[in-house]
Order: structure tokens, then sequence, then C-alpha cells
């Protein structure tokens, strides 16, 4: 059985990130799409598994643990499970990003 989850256009105020957590759907790996304007990104935060992210558009600086790098179009950064890490658009234009968490529930932490 195929399931779609369809895209729906935010309201205004609304964010423009989706969370998807595959224990909605009986899936296996959870995952953001992040849509966020210059300047903004995700807090320091710690995840027990390990977290991918694919830059689709714009630009991002990560800090993973003492480590600091910016990724562009294309690039596929990860965190490893324990470490804590964020991420902030650095760019002019809006920053989208693909979080994958492999877990069928985001557990996130705050730091």
């Amino acid at each position: 059985m195929v399931t779609i989850l369809r895209h729906r256009e935010p309201k205004p105020g609304e964010s423009r990130t989706m969370r998807y957590e595959g224990r909605e759907t009986g899936g296996p790996v959870s995952l953001f799409l992040v849509d966020a304007a210059p300047g903004q990104g995700a807090g320091l935060h710690v995840h027990p598994y390990p977290e991918t992210w694919v830059v689709k558009r714009g630009e991002a600086e990560f800090i993973v643990g003492d480590e600091t790098a910016r990724a562009a179009p294309g690039d596929i950064v990860i965190a490893p499970a324990g470490v804590p890490h964020r991420f902030t658009n650095v760019g002019e234009d809006r920053l989208e990003l693909v979080c994958i968490h492999p877990s069928d529930r985001i557990l996130q932490t705050l730091v």
C-alpha cells in the first residue's frame, strides 16, 4: 500500500518546515523538510542517533561538537549520535534541507 503525504502551503505566520515521524505511517525513518529564511536555523540540540542533512538549496553553517563547516546544494552532512549540533542559514536566499533521523520518531534534546 502506498502512502502519500501531500505538500500543503503554510498559512501566514506558520513555520515553513515540515516534520514527519515514521511511526505515523509505520515507517522506520523520520525527517524534517526545512525551509528557513536567512539567519534562521535550529538551536543547539542532540540525538541518541546520527543525523544526516541533505542541502537542497542555499548555504548552511553547521556546528557539530567543536567543528564548524559550511555546506551548499548537493552536500551531505552527518552529525554523530550524542554530539550537540545546530545549523544556520548563512546565505542570502532561503535554505532548504532534508534532515534525516534514523528512528520512527524524532528524539531530540535541546542543549
